[in-house]
């Protein structure tokens, strides 16, 4: 393989971080902030916001959480990153939008 290709570079070493796909964007910083906005006029978003930036064990506030966000909260399937919620499942990693109210 490769040997056809005048373009080909064998390398024996491994990639240590195996990379499937990635996907960037020009977004200006007005959108994220208008994202961590809207979080705070949602209930889920806020919650899960509250109970993950702080690695909350609170299970009174997880317990206020809507039945299909309390699952995937259970499972560990939000994440926070810089302020935005981001929902995890096999092989995909969505950011959480909230509707304008």
């Amino acid at each position: 393989m490769g040997i056809d290709n005048p373009a080909y570079v064998h390398t024996t070493a491994e990639p240590q971080i195996p990379i499937e796909g990635i996907n960037i964007t020009e977004v200006g910083t007005e959108f994220f902030e208008e994202v961590r906005e809207s979080y705070k006029q949602d209930n889920n978003c806020h919650l899960l916001n509250s109970l993950i930036d702080k690695d909350c064990k609170d299970s009174s506030l997880a317990n206020s959480l809507d039945d299909i966000w309390m699952i995937s909260y259970d499972n560990g399937r939000f994440h926070l990153f810089d302020g935005i919620l981001y929902h995890i499942s096999k092989h995909t990693c969505v950011m959480v939008l909230c509707s304008r109210m």
